[in-house]
């Protein structure tokens, strides 16, 4: 039997900063984190993004600056998402060798090496000019199937260009299967793919389509992307892309779904991503502007919970920064 009060006193592992480090249960590492970068096709100069204050569309030259700048931080890697100057209903410069995230991919290969880990959105959204993940029917609907002959396309010129992990977004059915049989296909089996593998219809997503400029055109990603109200299906997804060769998963997204992030990493033994999406960001952001949040402490904060609820990796816009701060 546990000791009691006044014997038991658990506040004396409180008292002082450096005894609550010592104990402390979860921490937070620069090599945990992952920046996700935007770079667009035929900017001359970085543009800020109103709705996401301190994030920035990236020009070539400025995406290599801030990679570096996170890597000389230790943040453990980078995930690229394009937008390019000509969008059309196939998406077709998603997969063009010398498309916009190609072209990134090079350059941080060569800039980079090994020193952090490059991963690659792949989806169609950010290219097609109807806003939508994947290709439509003549009625105006997602046609799945066509759809995953885009994504091993795409998987295939991402990982020519560079890519160290490639991470399906779209939630199309059998996404995982096709682009591994791609990947095996055309030489690179060892190139591992990061399942976007539960991730929700949220309204968390508004500011992150501000600054990919992909909002739909019409309709929304319901019929693709899961159900706030559903926790079971997301292990049925989960479980589902490892039988077809994902070798990491990942819940997007987090705060609002630390519950399913816990469910994943007791049901699994991959590792475990959990993406703070841009509307986790912009209201933080906006509560400490108007002084309502000490900001620091509400950033710290939020990713200790994300990674308290199970996360092994979690994706932030606040890498860089949280990393520098670390160590300090």
């Amino acid at each position: 039997m546990s000791a009691r009060f006044p014997v038991a006193r658990p506040r004396r592992l409180r008292r002082t900063p450096a005894l609550r480090r010592l104990v402390a249960e979860t921490r937070l590492a620069p090599a945990d984190l992952v920046l996700p970068m935007f770079v667009k096709e035929g900017l001359g100069e970085p543009a800020p993004i109103a709705s996401m204050p301190g994030v920035y569309q990236h020009t070539r030259d400025s995406l290599r600056k801030a990679a570096h700048e996170a890597v000389e931080a230790g943040v453990g890697g980078l995930i690229l998402f394009g937008i390019p100057a000509v969008k059309d209903a196939a998406g077709s410069g998603a997969d063009a060798p010398d498309g916009v995230v190609q072209t990134a991919l090079r350059d941080l290969a060569s800039d980079l090496g090994d020193a952090a880990v490059v991963m690659t959105d792949l989806c169609l959204d950010e290219f097609t000019d109807h806003g939508h993940c994947g290709l439509l029917t003549d009625a105006g609907e997602i046609d799945n199937d066509a759809t995953l002959e885009r994504y091993a396309s795409v998987a295939v010129a991402q990982a020519r260009a560079g890519a160290d992990v490639v991470a399906p977004s779209g939630m199309m059915d059998g996404q995982v299967a096709a682009i591994r049989a791609a990947l095996d296909g055309a030489g690179f089996p060892e190139l591992p793919i990061l399942g976007y593998s539960a991730k929700y219809a949220s309204a968390y997503y508004g500011p992150f389509r501000d600054a990919a400029e992909c909002a739909p055109r019409f309709g929304d990603r319901a019929t693709h992307q899961q159900d706030p109200a559903n926790a079971d299906e997301s292990i049925r997804e989960i479980l589902l892309d490892l039988e077809e060769g994902a070798d990491m998963v990942m819940v997007k997204p987090a705060g609002a779904y630390l519950d399913v992030v816990r469910r994943v990493r007791d049901t699994v033994d991959v590792p475990v991503a959990a993406y703070q999406v841009s509307g986790e960001y912009a209201m933080i952001e906006a509560a400490a502007r108007n002084g309502w949040l000490d900001r620091e402490r509400t950033i710290d904060e939020s990713l200790i919970a994300i990674r308290r609820a199970g996360a092994d990796i979690v994706l932030t816009y606040w890498a860089t920064e949280v990393a520098q701060r670390l160590a300090r």
